[in-house]
């Protein structure tokens, strides 16, 4: 009895640890191109992303679009984000950015807690809050650490790592599209 309640305990942290490994961007990642990513050029105007969200388990949870409109004032950019889920639920969020640095940013949107905070480098950018995000039975809250990387093409590729008390629940996989 006991060794199993050993056995268990190991194979749990175990798991944990190997949890804890999974592979994610770092802000000491190399910069793989000459490519500059500024949020405030990139958003200014109409955008158009089209996203997934992922559990963990790699299993396909919902599918969306959202249609952007980003104004800059020189010192802080503005993004209304319409959602248009497949399921025909639909949701906004409006974003206020602060440009704090050269290249860092701090922002709100209804439902964040304190403020967001995020860091440009070369042709990423990462964005971590915390947020009661609305789900289909009321609100969770929840963790993100995005990521945002721009493509040669003009396109912005996002993945966002959502977690809940330090345990992973998913991904969301984002492309976003300037709308000429």
């Amino acid at each position: 009895m006991k060794r199993a309640l050993i056995g268990t305990l190991f194979a749990g942290l175990l798991l944990l640890g190997l949890s804890g490994c999974s592979g994610r961007p770092g802000p000491d990642d190399p910069v793989l191109s000459d490519r500059k990513l500024n949020l405030e050029e990139f958003f200014e105007g109409r955008t158009v992303a089209y996203g997934q969200f992922q559990d963990r388990f790699g299993t396909v949870q919902r599918r969306f679009t959202v249609e952007i409109d980003g104004t800059w004032n020189g010192s802080t950019l503005r993004l209304v984000e319409d959602f248009v889920y497949d399921d025909g639920e639909t949701e906004q969020r409006i974003w206020t950015l602060t440009k704090t640095g050269e290249d860092s940013w701090t922002g709100t949107a209804p439902g964040v807690l304190g403020k967001a905070t995020g860091v440009e480098r070369g042709d990423s950018f990462n964005w971590v809050y915390r947020i009661d995000l609305p789900v289909r039975k009321g609100t969770m809250r929840v963790d993100f650490d995005d990521w945002m990387w721009l493509m040669a093409d003009g396109r912005v590729l996002n993945r966002a790592y959502v977690s809940r008390f330090g345990v992973a629940l998913g991904e969301a996989i984002i492309t976003f599209e300037k709308d000429n």
